[in-house]
């Protein structure tokens, strides 16, 4: 009898403790795209973005032309001409492969302006979030944007256009 009268107060004492954890739900990429300055930098950062792909465009249009002219001339060279021609290519196909890693790559030209650009964003936002969520006593915050596998959420615990507030009033005080 002792054992199911303690088992009953410990579930009941377990379902209080999980019910008073508060929590909120956010929509992060809905509050960066409320940001000037967000939507600027991934502006710039889109331009950046062609521009060197036209650039690696290019240059393998380049490889390409190297490439065509060198298979209508082969017959009429000799073999150290062929083997030149062909370390050229093959040198050059290097050269672009490595300009487009140290471009795209993860710690590449756009991945570092990117971090220029955008954490300072993302940094003033999630102080926000985290204000927000010790003033109001949140134990759990979670980003609906980010999260693919959260099948339902109710829209009570979504907090997000309390903090697009938050942050548009922070960045006035700037």
């Amino acid at each position: 009898m002792k054992k199911v009268i303690f088992l009953s107060v410990f579930c009941l004492l377990a379902a209080a403790a999980g019910y008073a954890q508060n929590y909120a739900v956010v929509n992060t990429e809905k509050i960066f795209k409320t940001v000037p300055d967000y939507t600027a930098a991934m502006s710039t950062l889109e331009k950046l973005s062609q521009q060197y792909q036209k650039n690696i465009d290019d240059a393998y249009a380049s490889i390409e032309k190297m490439y065509n002219d060198y298979q209508s001339q082969k017959p009429y060279l000799t073999e150290s001409a062929r083997q030149t021609r062909e370390d050229a290519i093959i040198s050059k196909e290097k050269e672009v492969g490595k300009y487009q890693q140290d471009i795209f790559g993860p710690q590449g030209e756009l991945m570092k302006k990117r971090v220029e650009l955008v954490k300072p964003v993302q940094d003033a936002v999630f102080a926000v979030i985290n204000q927000y969520a010790q003033s109001n006593g949140l134990d759990l915050v979670i980003d609906i944007a980010t999260n693919p596998t959260l099948l339902y959420y109710s829209p009570k615990v979504d907090r997000t256009e309390e903090i697009i507030a938050l942050v548009k009033e922070a960045q006035t005080k700037k």
